[in-house]
């Protein structure tokens, strides 16, 4: 029975059905139950939250990833199920507190100074939630000061920094800098992400990794976490 449901989790998670009336990105499914529907019958049947999140949400954004990679599937059908993997967390997350299920490490994610993107942000934050993180999403065109003082308030394992334009990304060097200059540096690993950016650049700045996309991004935390 829970193999049937988590199985069913998966399947409407790469389709991308958030509930019963989604059609889904491949075939028309409208009518069975989607991803909410199936979540909370899980919680119902007494399904662990763990199982829920490792073999059903995990499980299928990794195969959602594989279709991405070969071309099957492009940025919004990879959204669609980002976002039913978004929807299923909020759903988990009173339950993954009671349950006493320890989240992987702590993560804060930021837009830098002057950047207003955040889709590639968003997909990244969602995709390390359904991996089993504690992820909060400190916003978008933040000043540094505001982004050294969240490390030092949150005091997370990682700090993920998003820039989309040539003329931000800059920031991120001023970030570490600030960080540097306030004692926080080696309290916290950075991650750099977005289109301008690179592994290259990265090194250049003192980031400890860089993530060339959503998939990407949570493969680098989870080497650095010890877990690849």
């Amino acid at each position: 029975m829970s193999e049937n449901i988590i199985e069913l989790i998966k399947e409407n998670v790469i389709q991308g059905r958030i509930t019963r009336d989604d059609e889904g990105i491949e075939e028309d499914m409208a009518g069975q139950p989607g991803v909410t529907e199936l979540v909370e019958e899980a919680l119902a049947s007494g399904i662990d939250v763990s199982e829920i999140i490792n073999k059903g949400l995990t499980a299928s954004m990794q195969a959602v990833g594989q279709k991405f990679e070969t071309g099957e599937y492009f940025i919004p059908d990879m959204l669609a199920s980002a976002e039913a993997v978004g929807t299923a967390m909020e759903i988990l997350k009173p339950h993954l507190e009671k349950s006493g299920v320890k989240p992987k490490g702590k993560i804060l994610m930021a837009t830098v100074k002057g950047d207003l993107h955040d889709i590639g942000k968003n997909i990244v934050s969602i995709l390390l939630r359904g991996a089993g993180y504690m992820v909060k999403d400190i916003g978008n065109n933040l000043d540094t000061k505001d982004i050294v003082k969240a490390v030092r308030e949150e005091k997370p394992d990682y700090l993920g920094l998003s820039a989309l334009l040539t003329s931000t990304m800059v920031s991120m060097e001023d970030i570490i800098k600030a960080l540097e200059e306030s004692g926080l540096r080696d309290k916290v690993k950075i991650i750099i992400g977005g289109a301008p950016v690179s592994e290259e650049y990265a090194r250049e700045i003192g980031a400890d990794g860089y993530g060339a996309d959503g998939f990407h991004g949570v493969s680098v935390i989870e080497t650095m976490n010890g877990i690849n």
